[in-house]
């Protein structure tokens, strides 16, 4: 696990507004030093190869060589980077797509800041991340698709109560929903919901969710809109 110095970070999008803001918004942490942005996927492995950033962010459609590509490359050839794509909320093929070449997270477009920094130190201890907004729909498709972290990592014991929390949470019912029907208080659940993510290294629903179909927690029986 990399923990020491700043995380060297570059992205890639050829909307230079968005760019902006987001290089912006990365000058203000104190842990982040942004060296570099790239309009597409070559130039953005053109980056790397000179430079051999932390971390990278980038967009999923670009001229001359979109994300997938350019991550492909760059997983093969730099393992160690990690690779967040950027995505809007339509875009699940993509996206599935991205973390198949190799990124080790994604991003949609209308992240906030706490996110983006949560993200990017997530994928540089090389640990996956999932946008908080992932649909039930898209964490399915993903826990179903060839992307997995977890092959080299022990397999997690859980108690029954756990059990049947990750399940309910996998269905979409509610922390309220859930003490309802367990006869719990809603603190309770979540003070279980909290323990079930601190054990599978979680940062949200959708991390729970993708953990717990991906090493047999649960098994769906169709997707979810």
């Amino acid at each position: 696990m990399k923990v020491h110095g700043n995380i060297r970070v570059i992205i890639a999008d050829d909307h230079e507004i968005f760019r902006d803001g987001l290089k912006l918004m990365l000058q203000r942490q104190p842990d982040i030093e942004l060296i570099a942005e790239a309009e597409d996927g070559k130039e953005l492995i053109e980056k790397v190869e000179a430079l051999q950033p932390d971390v990278v962010i980038t967009d999923v459609k670009m001229p001359r060589m979109d994300g997938a590509s350019a991550t492909k490359f760059l997983t093969e050839k730099y393992p160690d980077i990690g690779i967040i794509a950027l995505t809007m909320f339509d875009e699940e093929e993509q996206i599935i797509e991205m973390l198949e070449s190799g990124a080790k997270g994604y991003l949609l477009k209308n992240a906030d800041k706490n996110e983006i920094r949560e993200a990017i130190q997530s994928v540089y201890e090389q640990m996956p991340y999932y946008c908080k907004h992932t649909s039930h729909r898209l964490a399915q498709l993903v826990a179903k698709s060839k992307f997995n972290p977890y092959k080299q990592k022990a397999k997690l014991e859980f108690s029954d109560r756990e059990k049947q929390i990750i399940t309910y949470i996998c269905e979409g019912v509610t922390s309220k929903e859930i003490a309802e029907n367990i006869f719990l208080s809603v603190r309770t659940v979540e003070g279980l919901r909290m323990k079930i993510m601190e054990k599978m290294n979680a940062k949200n629903t959708a991390g729970i969710i993708i953990y717990a179909i991906k090493n047999g927690h649960y098994s769906p029986n169709d997707l979810k809109a």
